[in-house]
């Protein structure tokens, strides 16, 4: 187990780096004000317009950096500070949170395949964990048979909570390519304003990056632990 803890241990200061660092450069672009005075709720509303999208709603929701797209309600959900200041940082967020409305309208591919794992991510994400220390629990204490069989169970649970976390990273870049070439071509933004803009969402597609390869450094750690009690 001291090999779970050393890699949970690594994995929770980069991935406590890339959030502090990530919190820190949208308190730097926040102080970016955009030329165009516009909040990040009126960029939103623009660029569903520009797309063609109607039957969405730009709504605020509470919190610091809770910004989603929830596709079963088609509301872009901007948090409170995006969805009223008017600098590079929420310019940036509110039109990545566009982007997927936009995967949505274009039945982008990665995008449906994430929501239909979404139910099956819930339910293995509350029991991969059990199952897997229950089985090795067993395996040391009960039966080395039954425990590999719990081991594996939980294994297979968290493996689909790995591969969501990798099916997320195409979802996210394309959200954030869509928000960037938008903001470009449709002269929303100075050349100051893109790069800030443009540097906020690549710190924030560094979150999704570090969660998903953390997975994998778990789920490979612990298919080690299976086959070398096979």
């Amino acid at each position: 187990m001291m090999g779970y803890y050393i890699i949970a241990g690594l994995i929770f200061v980069v991935s406590l780096y890339v959030s502090n660092k990530l919190k820190s450069k949208f308190k730097h672009y926040s102080k970016v004000h955009l030329q165009n005075g516009m909040s990040g709720r009126e960029i939103a509303e623009k660029m569903l317009r520009d797309n063609g999208i109607t039957d969405v709603r730009v709504i605020s929701t509470p919190g610091q950096l809770t910004d989603h797209y929830n596709p079963s309600k088609k509301t872009v959900n901007l948090s409170e500070a995006v969805y009223t200041q008017r600098n590079a940082a929420a310019a940036a967020v509110a039109a990545h949170e566009c982007g997927h409305a936009i995967q949505h309208a274009k039945s982008y591919s990665w995008l449906q395949m994430r929501s239909k794992l979404v139910p099956v991510v819930q339910v293995a994400s509350q029991f991969s964990q059990w199952a897997i220390f229950g089985g090795l629990i067993l395996m040391t204490m009960v039966s080395v048979g039954i425990g590999q069989t719990v081991l594996l169970v939980g294994i297979i649970l968290y493996a689909m909570g790995t591969l969501f976390s990798f099916i997320t990273l195409p979802v996210e870049y394309d959200a954030s390519k869509r928000a960037l070439v938008w903001l470009e071509t449709g002269n929303m933004l100075n050349s100051q304003e893109h790069k800030a803009a443009e540097d906020s969402l690549k710190w924030a597609a560094r979150t999704y990056v570090v969660a998903a390869i953390g997975s994998l450094a778990t789920l490979l750690y612990f298919v080690s632990i299976y086959l070398g009690r096979d």
